[in-house]
């Protein structure tokens, strides 16, 4: 069956770029150098999250006398010198990027990645160009799991969030884009679906190739123009 989608919005870390290994590393090495063990399921809990939102963890984690400046010095270091080497693009980004725009539809970007750190990496990717609308962490006050990004993506785009789909990686983009009253697809990425997840996403797909196929097949063509 061939469905209108009024447009796509993207996830970034995670969903089309593999930087949340990095991401991950430059936090638990920063937590490390100050004497700390940031765990995986702690860290879990901050995937998709916006970055003071995901800092206020480490206080429930470790405890208010944690030293919040040093820590987040020796993340950005680190990860200033990760994002130094060619940053990874998920396998089949380009083919759905290629196959939305064959069938107009449009595009946007909507991350809980600050927006000087989001537009970098969407430049050094030769991203940036393809999406109609860039939404990052310094727009909304309240970031994933609450639906400000995404609504704020389809008021820029001008597309009502019905007619909206999101492309999600993590638990906290999932249940964003629910509460937005949008349709989500999920592609896990470090963070395997959980049941509410499982609950929540319209579909659950193994990579962007298989999205793509997915769309090749499901959305409708474009309206010849006149």
């Amino acid at each position: 069956m061939q469905v209108q989608i009024g447009a796509v919005i993207f996830d970034m870390d995670g969903l089309m770029l593999d930087t949340e290994p990095l991401y991950r590393a430059a936090w638990q090495q920063a937590a490390i150098g100050l004497g700390y063990v940031l765990s995986e399921a702690t860290y879990s809990r901050m995937i998709g999250r916006k970055t003071e939102n995901a800092e206020h963890l480490m206080f429930d984690e470790f405890g208010p006398g944690f030293p919040i400046d040093a820590f987040r010095q020796g993340y950005r270091k680190l990860e200033s010198e990760f994002q130094r080497s060619p940053l990874p693009k998920k396998r089949g980004l380009d083919a759905l990027l290629d196959l939305l725009d064959s069938r107009r539809v449009p595009k946007a970007v909507a991350t809980s990645t600050r927006r000087i750190v989001a537009v970098a990496e969407l430049f050094a990717t030769g991203l940036l160009h393809r999406f109609d609308v860039i939404v990052t962490g310094d727009d909304v006050t309240n970031g994933k799991p609450a639906p400000d990004l995404f609504l704020l993506a389809a008021e820029r785009l001008g597309i009502d969030p019905a007619r909206c789909l999101v492309l999600e990686d993590a638990e906290s983009g999932v249940i964003a884009a629910h509460r937005a009253g949008m349709q989500v697809y999920m592609v896990p990425d470090l963070q395997p679906p959980s049941p509410r997840t499982e609950q929540m996403a319209n579909r659950i797909f193994g990579s962007l190739d298989q999205v793509a196929a997915h769309f090749e097949m499901s959305l409708a063509p474009p309206r010849p123009t006149q």
